[in-house]
């Protein structure tokens, strides 16, 4: 058990990385699985629910490998921490060995699979992901995500990833704790239909904030959770947007509050998805990472690769 690119990250090489899609919502409403609180991690206690999480990284693998990308393993820990976990009856040492388990299952698939790739441990918001109401100051996040950092630290994986971070108080203190345990970190960003977070801050100014207080330790930072649509429109000239280096976005153009009142899914149009991307990458000079959020699944991350890959010429 060992980190490969702690000390460098190589999707940081100005080449195509592809990551996965939707796994939540890819388990629940493709393959039928149940997810409590949307805890993917939760199906390692079964034999046939680990077999469902080889089989779906398995089909990234092979995406990946087809258009000779990079590839970023993102762990299925989103719903991973103490609170989560004790609300689906996980004691600590319960919660310390699932962690370990869903980054050793990437480790599996990263020996399969004939190819740049890169572990990272998952981290979701101690809260809603789509509502700061019970925001933690910087200190508290950093005490409370430092848990599973620390599990991380003493796993393969060669990163983390705080993914629909909803506030900066949360991320700082993500980013503080990663750099305490000598670990990368990425920061992802969710946002409304207006380009801006559920606090109502620029996500411009919620990026500066972070890296003004953690020295610059994030990696890169990413969007997720929201279509291109939402954000697009915000992504002027300023020097700061060198810092977004992925975004895993929504199939769908429903804002939040619309999704939770969703019963069913909505997958978008992949294609449409896929030339969005492509629009971005053209804005974005550092956005290497492109991967899905809620409702899309291989299909999209395919269209993704085939709209992107031209722009980095033949050769990966």
């Amino acid at each position: 058990m060992h980190s490969s690119y702690r000390g460098a990250l190589p999707q940081l090489d100005g080449k195509l990385w592809l990551t996965d899609g939707g796994i939540e919502t890819t388990l629940i409403f493709n393959e039928g699985l149940e997810l409590p609180d949307f805890a993917a991690f939760h199906l390692l206690r079964s034999a046939a629910g680990e077999a469902a999480l080889r089989r779906y990284f398995r089909t990234y693998a092979g995406l990946a490998q087809r258009f000779g990308t990079g590839l970023i393993l993102e762990s299925a820990t989103w719903r991973a921490s103490a609170d989560w976990g004790r609300k689906l009856g996980y004691d600590p040492r319960d919660l310390h060995r699932a962690n370990s388990r869903a980054i050793g299952l990437l480790e599996d698939i990263r020996n399969e699979f004939d190819g740049r790739s890169v572990i990272s441990g998952c981290i979701g918001p101690r809260g809603d992901g789509y509502n700061p109401a019970n925001r933690m100051s910087e200190k508290e996040a950093e005490d409370y995500h430092g848990e599973q950092i620390d599990q991380f630290a003493d796993s393969a994986a060669d990163l983390v990833t705080a993914i629909t971070m909803n506030y900066v108080e949360e991320a700082i203190g993500i980013a503080r704790a990663a750099r305490k345990a000598g670990m990368p970190a990425v920061i992802s960003f969710t946002v409304e239909t207006d380009g801006r977070l559920p606090t109502g801050q620029p996500l411009a100014e919620a990026i500066e904030q972070v890296d003004a207080a953690t020295l610059r330790h994030p990696s890169y930072y990413m969007i997720n959770c929201a279509h291109p649509t939402h954000f697009a429109h915000v992504l002027d000239g300023k020097s700061v947007w060198k810092r977004v280096g992925g975004v895993r976005a929504n199939a769908s153009k429903k804002s939040h509050a619309e999704l939770n009142e969703s019963a069913e899914l909505d997958a978008g149009d992949p294609q449409e998805l896929g030339s969005q991307y492509a629009a971005l990458k053209r804005r974005l000079p550092g956005l290497n990472v492109m991967g899905g959020c809620c409702g899309t699944d291989h299909r999209h991350v395919e269209q993704m690769a085939m709209a992107c890959k031209p722009l980095w010429g033949q050769s990966n």
